[in-house]
């Protein structure tokens, strides 16, 4: 008898969806505390730690993020709406500065996230579609991108939570409050990521729906032309002034519709991965290729437009964003969670259950395997670790220095110092050494694992190992 209950005990927490987001939270906090160094987008990191941290040393202004590689200016510059920087200060103001605030912040945000999401198909359909769809969203590409301290998932999430108030203020009559936060969260979710709005197609759905009360339609209208005023004034006015203002053209704006297209088709290969393995991979997008065409076949009308709406609203990004689409596999993030959806419809819809399990199953193990590489640190990047603790023998933190490692800006945020992120060949120009040590360039960094050994330059040579050179600005006869 108390075995039975042992069984029963087991197999209700095993079906319980709140247990699998814990248990993929904890399998996320490996490495949690690593600073940008991992294997892809360490860059971007950088970049978005380096606004975080400029908060905390530098100004707590939101309205005027700053990056660290604009020479010897203010690096004040034009990006998306620092809502998640912002949170991370937060956090460096009561416990401190450190790598761990970004990285669980995101994962604490997106976890709560994926719940929601869970419980948005549970208000259409049975707990099994939801579980289902549920466990793939885990184990997508949002597995590892949940952790890493870039916006993607995190704005992501605050519009599906803030979808889940707006359904439940919508078809559950729920209090106002519903509302507020419903479009607090979607307008900062879509601020902090203009391609999180496809998710918003959703609110396509209950406009259909003559059940839901005319005035709570007229809310949400009234919610959508809030957004889009916000959306428009941070990146088609603000952003533009601090770009024009603070000279640091940094900020990808798009390209025209046009070349996107030409790029698109030239790059087709590309773009498709993004679809086929990046999102999903192999297993999940058979999965949702089936639930599309079953939902097709057999012509359920919320999933087909649900696909249709969201769709509609991503194809402005694609054709806005072009060749960068295809080549960043985090765009593709925000539209996840409806091919996750899909691909549940289609496995609850099988008659076998036991082969969907077993499906399900293999999409958790394949999304695991093929992105647990992503949770360490870059051998070749290790050391940079040290770059700080090597530069602070010499000077300070006020100091700047230049780095060879072209566009990539992590190096100079280990550095915890301003100034340039250069190239090889530049370095080796005389003249380009003499004009950044008249802009008060104090020292010059050679990466050597990441960018190559072949430079030598004509300056003082204070420290070298495998790894890195440092010079300061005396030049040598």
């Amino acid at each position: 008898m108390d075995q039975f209950k042992l069984k029963e005990k087991l197999f209700a927490v095993f079906h319980d969806f709140r247990f699998w987001i814990f248990f993929y939270f904890l399998i996320r906090l490996i490495g949690i505390t690593n600073p940008p160094l991992e294997i892809a987008h360490n860059w971007r990191e950088s970049i978005g730690t380096m606004v975080a941290r400029n908060f905390l040393e530098v100004d707590a202004n939101f309205l005027f993020p700053r990056l660290d590689f604009n020479g010897s200016k203010d690096g004040v510059v034009g990006m998306e709406f620092p809502i998640y920087n912002y949170l991370i200060f937060l956090w460096s103001k009561v416990f401190g500065y450190s790598h761990l605030a970004g990285r669980l912040i995101n994962l604490i945000i997106s976890s709560i996230g994926i719940f929601c999401f869970y419980q948005i198909i549970k208000i259409y359909y049975k707990e099994k579609t939801a579980f289902y769809s549920g466990i793939i969203l885990l184990s997508s590409v949002w597995f590892y991108y949940s952790r890493k301290i870039i916006p993607e998932t995190f704005a992501a999430s605050l519009v599906i939570i803030g979808l889940y108030f707006g359904l439940n203020y919508l078809y559950k009559k729920e209090k106002t409050i519903d509302f507020v936060l419903f479009m607090l969260l979607a307008i900062l979710g879509v601020l902090s990521k203009v391609s999180a709005i496809c998710l918003l197609g959703i609110c396509a759905i209950p406009f259909l729906d003559r059940k839901v009360p005319l005035i709570r339609k007229i809310a949400i209208s009234i919610c959508g032309f809030l957004l889009i005023f916000f959306v428009g004034w941070w990146y088609y006015y603000w952003n533009p002034y601090l770009t024009e203002t603070y000279a640091f053209p940094h900020f990808f704006m798009g390209v025209p519709i046009s070349q996107a297209i030409s790029d698109l088709f030239n790059n087709f290969a590309l773009f498709s991965k993004r679809f086929y393995d990046t999102a999903l991979k192999y297993i999940g997008f058979f999965s949702f290729l089936f639930g599309l065409f079953w939902s097709i076949y057999k012509k359920e009308k919320l999933v087909i437009f649900v696909f249709i709406s969201t769709s509609f609203f991503l194809l402005p990004i694609i054709l806005k964003t072009g060749y960068n689409f295809a080549f960043h596999d985090y765009y593709i993030i925000p539209f996840v969670p409806i091919m996750a959806f899909v691909a549940g419809f289609g496995l609850s819809s099988i008659p076998w259950q036991k082969f969907a399990i077993v499906i399900l199953f293999a999409i958790g193990l394949e999304g695991i395997i093929n992105q647990q590489h992503q949770f360490f640190i870059k051998p070749d990047l290790a050391k940079l670790a040290l770059l700080e603790g090597s530069l602070d023998q010499f000077g300070s933190r006020k100091d700047l220095i230049a780095v060879n490692s072209g566009n990539y800006p992590t190096a100079l945020y280990m550095a915890h110092r301003k100034g340039w992120i250069t190239f090889n060949n530049h370095l080796k120009s005389k003249e380009y050494l003499l004009r950044l040590k008249s802009e008060g360039c104090q020292f010059f960094v050679i990466l050597k694992k990441s960018f190559g050994t072949d430079v030598d330059l004509p300056l003082e040579k204070v420290y070298s190992d495998e790894y890195y050179t440092i010079y300061n600005n005396t030049f040598l006869k």
